[in-house]
């Protein structure tokens, strides 16, 4: 086997504000895009979601589609239609016609959702799971996950994590792993909540379940197996017979780049909205909208001092937590 080959195409420095590009092969008809370093970081992913959005404007023959992640764009191409040299000068040229981050406005819903906390199906899914997998979960004490959070990330009590989840917008970087499954994290870098993850993972889960794994949220398009932490329950989004008017042009209700803001109810409340979701007498409540990525740039130095402290109780409490 010859060490040199490489399925890197290219690779140029980040510049002009904006960040390091990769390119490389996946395959005989993919190229992988891959922005900046292998971290955490939101602006990577305002950057993904500009790309794609240009991608998706300016096409060219044999460019068949693009899927968006956290911080990388796999784009399939026909390589009897598209050479990869002549992808690879599209995609530069796109890459150069872009403006820098902090002059990014990129198109962005905000979409209201209701949630309960620590609803019945969480807590069945997590007696079933101590009940069939593990019975010493230490994430499952109490027959829920909602007080392992509350404790792994140093909050006073339970009503001090909901606050923190009600508070800030929740960013949906992309959408995968299920049909219509959204990973979304804080905005607002005060309101991070972090927790590991199942171990090993539950079997079951109700379709509309509000997780957390590490520091993103994810709601749960369908009943399925799933390993975040379960702090509550929303409504459907996704739904392929199109029984609400909202899922009949699209049966995913979320897409990359929009924004989820919670806003509390009891769950009595939440099962009878099921109803007139299904029924379809209930109107999800969605505003058109954009993301200013500069303005949201120059924001966040003013938290800066507060989010540090948030970091600071999060990880001394954690450190005091057993991980499951």
């Amino acid at each position: 086997m010859n060490s040199d080959i490489s399925a890197i195409i290219a690779d140029r420095p980040g510049a002009g504000g904006k960040p390091r590009i990769r390119y490389r092969l996946a395959g005989d008809r993919d190229v992988q895009i891959e922005y900046g370093e292998m971290e955490f970081d939101l602006k990577l992913n305002f950057f993904v979601l500009a790309v794609n959005d240009a991608l998706l404007a300016r096409s060219v023959d044999g460019l068949i589609e693009t899927a968006p992640g956290f911080r990388s764009i796999l784009v399939t191409y026909d390589p009897n239609l598209l050479a990869v040299n002549e992808l690879l000068e599209h995609l530069e040229r796109v890459h150069d016609e872009l403006p820098a981050e902090r002059e990014m406005t990129i198109p962005s819903r905000l979409v209201h959702l209701p949630v309960a906390f620590d609803d019945s199906s969480a807590r069945q899914a997590v007696q079933r799971y101590v009940n069939g997998i593990r019975s010493d979960a230490p994430n499952c004490d109490g027959g829920t996950n909602v007080d392992y959070i509350v404790r792994y990330n140093g909050f006073a009590d339970r009503e001090a994590l909901y606050r923190s989840v009600l508070a800030t917008e929740q960013w949906t970087a992309f959408i995968g792993f299920f049909p219509g499954l959204p990973f979304m994290f804080p905005l607002d870098p005060r309101e991070v909540v972090f927790v590991p993850k199942y171990n090993p993972t539950r079997t079951w889960t109700s379709e509309g379940a509000l997780g957390i794994g590490g520091p993103c949220y994810a709601i749960y398009p369908v009943e399925s197996a799933g390993g975040y932490q379960l702090i509550g329950r929303t409504l459907p989004i996704y739904d392929l017979q199109g029984r609400n008017a909202v899922f009949r042009e699209d049966p995913l209700l979320l897409a990359a780049g929009d924004r989820v803001k919670f806003e509390r109810v009891e769950e009595e409340e939440l099962l009878n909205l099921w109803q007139e979701v299904q029924a379809d007498r209930y109107r999800y409540r969605i505003e058109e909208d954009t993301f200013d990525v500069g303005r949201y740039l120059e924001w966040l130095p003013t938290v800066e001092d507060e989010s540090e402290e948030a970091r600071v109780r999060r990880e001394a409490a954690a450190a005091e937590t057993p991980v499951p």
